[in-house]
């Protein structure tokens, strides 16, 4: 348990520091914003599918360390990947963060999400799981034609 702590730490500060993929969009065909009005995160997600693939993925905007971490290790995570894929792992990662249960929930299970596992530890602070789920929701209204998201 402490060497996931541990991973936790490091891993949600070194993407705070150096957030991945923030920046503005050379092209994107979706965009959704985000709220989380419990601490204020604002982030807005841009999306480029072609051929419903996440051809490209960035985001711009402002939160906390947890908010900042998970839209970084998100864009990293559903880069390349089929929006099908994206979206179920949008699902595996809040079974994850919120310790949901089920029978197909071995998928949320840490050491199936890889690096995403940093965020399991979340689920100990409910305050805090919408601040790692944000992006995520931000992404999936974005996919779906959406035009904003909040964690309410």
């Amino acid at each position: 348990m402490s060497e996931l702590r541990e991973l936790y730490q490091s891993t949600i500060l070194d993407h705070n520091k150096k957030p991945r993929n923030f920046r503005s969009p050379q092209q994107a065909n979706r965009r959704a914003v985000g709220h989380n009005p419990l601490c204020g995160d604002e982030i807005t997600v841009y999306l480029q599918l072609q051929d419903d693939i996440v051809a490209d993925v960035c985001f711009q905007g402002s939160g906390c360390a947890i908010s900042t971490a998970s839209a970084s290790m998100m864009t990293q995570a559903v880069k390349g990947r089929p929006l099908e894929e994206a979206l179920q792992l949008f699902d595996s990662f809040q079974r994850m963060v919120t310790g949901e249960s089920g029978a197909d929930a071995a998928d949320a299970q840490p050491k199936q999400m890889g690096k995403l596992a940093a965020f399991a530890g979340v689920r100990e602070y409910p305050m805090r799981v919408k601040c790692a789920t944000l992006a995520w929701h931000t992404l999936r209204a974005a996919a779906i034609g959406g035009e904003a998201a909040t964690t309410e």
